[in-house]
């Protein structure tokens, strides 16, 4: 088991900071660019990422995040072609802790064990599998346990105190704080209040949390922090930088880069 997640928690803790963790989907417009792209987020200070593996049908994704699937699917990306990117990124940050974000469907069509085992071996630390129910985690949980991968469970908006219980039960690494119910994306406020949540989570020793859905500003990152959350995970807003430079390359990492940096800034307690 990778020990990443909680070195990275146990030092922001220290240095009285929270964590900024940006999403993109790998692939996205094209391989070479992609890698560029992930560099220059961790370059510019994210704690950890999030890397989602392009899928046809996204349906827990708003039309930014969606749209970003379908340029890397369109420029040739495979779960292979993904996980052959994740092991450049981790050879280029030995200690960055890395999250899969996707869906069931790619788990299942490669076989559980022998994806899990591929991504452990890719470098990848987490993985979040978005349309696996609690109820339904224990294969993925247990191969997640054999490889030494780490599973994140989504604590929802409207969880009762059963469901939370069982989130802060099986999840490691971190947990996903969900700010509102609904599809990802930037244009809808992120909701909170946490607070009771989090004391929930907390209650039954839930890995730290990572509040996410609508984070797109710093001010939402400095706010979730101060609530109680770990840090901040901001996906449609990252991917629309990605987006809005897709003709300017060197643009494009330049504007990350501001980004970025001016996201992680607002961590500092």
């Amino acid at each position: 088991m990778t020990k990443r997640y909680q070195a990275l928690f146990a030092r922001l803790k220290t240095e009285n900071q929270g964590a900024f963790v940006p999403f993109v989907t790998i692939g996205d417009p094209n391989r070479e660019l992609s890698l560029k792209i992930i560099d220059t987020l961790v370059t510019a200070g994210a704690d950890a990422l999030e890397l989602g593996i392009p899928f046809s049908d996204p349906v827990a994704d708003g039309t930014v995040i969606q749209d970003a699937s379908t340029r890397a699917l369109d420029a040739g990306a495979t779960p292979d072609g993904c996980l052959s990117i994740i092991k450049e990124v981790r050879q280029l940050h030995p200690t960055v802790p890395i999250g899969l974000l996707l869906y069931v469907n790619l788990v299942y069509r490669n076989g559980i064990e022998n994806f899990y085992e591929r991504c452990v071996e890719a470098g990848v630390d987490s993985i979040l599998i978005a349309d696996v129910p609690l109820e339904e985690s224990a294969p993925y949980r247990a191969a997640a346990e054999k490889f030494g991968l780490q599973q994140i469970f989504i604590a929802p908006p409207n969880g009762d105190v059963e469901t939370l219980q069982q989130v802060a039960e099986y999840g490691e690494g971190y947990t996903y704080l969900l700010s509102r119910a609904g599809v990802t994306g930037a244009d809808a406020k992120a909701g909170m209040p946490v607070e009771h949540m989090l004391e929930t989570l907390n209650k039954y020793n839930a890995p730290p949390s990572l509040l996410g859905f609508g984070i797109s500003k710093p001010a939402q990152v400095k706010e979730a922090i101060k609530s109680g959350a770990a840090g901040a995970i901001s996906g449609s807003a990252v991917v629309k930088v990605i987006e809005a430079n897709l003709d300017n390359p060197e643009k494009l990492l330049k504007e990350m880069d501001k980004f970025i940096s001016k996201m992680k800034a607002a961590t500092h307690l």
